[in-house]
């Protein structure tokens, strides 16, 4: 019998301490061990760069939600990319992203993996036979997410890791935004998942931390070379906060996505937006795709408002519960203006967003709460 989501997530990787009975895993704040003779090493740890008891429970459980043979954590999201992208590719190799990457992303290709001479170029990922046309002999990885931030498209990953596969690439998905319970890209045919685990995975926005979770044991056993030479490893403390969240993730995505159901019905009959996306709903171009993919379409919400940038920027500052902030994915509610915040960096390129566009991440809140505040805020 499989153990269900829930059941994973409280007790994969987390078994009791065999010597006091204790049902959370400790925080091993240590940087060495004590050898039995040289060489001779406990359960395999000799320095917590390489490994550490605390980050192995979570690397544990988090392949365990994923369906994975080998989970890594890192010191943030932007690492684990970093680690699996100089992993799996090299100077004169090629990466497809989305047409409307993460600002983070588009910046970490833009700015330090060109320098290395990694070749990257946006790509609508909805449309199949742009992705095809992309696609290179130098091609290695088509980089997948979905929904993405913050405009929350939607990409067909069983047909994506198809055309990474017949192309000899490898497919990975960055599934921050829907977290393992909602999406199992590995089942769907992804090669590798990453998160920034501060987001949903983490889910009380007190800690920073990235993952990677590989399909293939090979490839998950090159990852973790590349984890423990390149250094960005999730400290002992960030590890136990990270594991600490998933345990209520289920919980707290199902009123994530109830909340945020009911806040896209307010925002659709609001005279003052202009568009609302969000996956859930039947109009939204990737919604058949995300109905067969995701089990809820998700707690994050994008909308455009009449009045355009100016009037877009002096909501987010109107709110009172919605807290204007960047990140995502924390029990508290969050707006956010990404032309001017999270995607910054990619103003003037092919992936500036809309001047007019807030983001939300919805929370946890009373829900009655939040549409109040939305309400006053938009006005009438």
């Amino acid at each position: 019998m499989t153990d269900g989501f829930e059941t994973l997530a409280i007790h994969a990787g987390q078994e009791a301490d065999p010597h006091t009975g204790a049902v959370v895993p400790p925080i091993y704040a240590v940087s060495t061990y004590k050898q039995d003779g040289v060489g001779g090493l406990r359960a395999g740890y000799e320095y917590s760069r390489s490994a550490n008891p605390t980050r192995t429970a979570l690397e544990e459980c988090l392949a365990a939600l994923e369906g994975g043979t080998r989970g890594l954590a890192f010191a943030s999201g932007l690492a684990a990319e970093d680690a699996v992208l100089r992993a799996v590719c090299g100077p004169g190799d090629h990466v497809i992203i989305p047409g409307d990457a993460y600002g983070g992303t588009y910046r970490l290709f833009a700015k330090v993996l060109a320098r290395w001479g990694l070749l990257f170029d946006p790509v609508p990922l909805g449309d199949l036979d742009a992705v095809r046309a992309a696609v290179r002999p130098e091609t290695k990885v088509i980089w997948v997410e979905t929904p993405t931030n913050p405009l929350l498209g939607v990409a067909d990953i069983e047909a994506l890791a198809a055309v990474a596969h017949q192309a000899g690439a490898l497919l990975v998905v960055d599934n921050t935004f829907a977290s393992p319970y909602l999406q199992q890209p590995l089942a769907l045919g992804a090669d590798v998942v990453v998160h920034s685990t501060t987001k949903y995975v983490g889910g009380h926005s007190d800690v920073v931390g990235g993952a990677l979770v590989a399909r293939d044991r090979e490839l998950g056993e090159l990852l973790a070379f590349h984890q423990n030479a390149m250094g960005a490893v999730a400290g002992p403390f960030d590890a136990w906060l990270t594991l600490r969240g998933i345990k209520t993730l289920a919980l707290r995505m199902e009123r994530h996505c109830d909340n945020a159901e009911r806040v896209v019905e307010l925002l659709r009959s609001h005279p003052r937006v202009t568009e609302v996306l969000y996956p859930g709903l039947p109009g939204h171009p990737g919604h058949e795709v995300a109905a067969k993919q995701m089990r809820r379409f998700g707690g994050m919400v994008s909308f455009r408002v009449a009045g355009g940038e100016e009037e877009a920027v002096r909501l987010c500052d109107r709110t009172r519960i919605f807290t204007l902030g960047e990140s995502l994915g924390g029990v508290e509610s969050l707006i956010e203006h990404p032309g001017r915040m999270t995607h910054a960096s990619v103003a003037g390129s092919a992936l500036e967003v809309p001047a007019d566009l807030v983001r939300l991440s919805v929370g946890i809140e009373t829900v009655d709460d939040l549409l109040a505040d939305l309400s006053q805020a938009l006005g009438s």
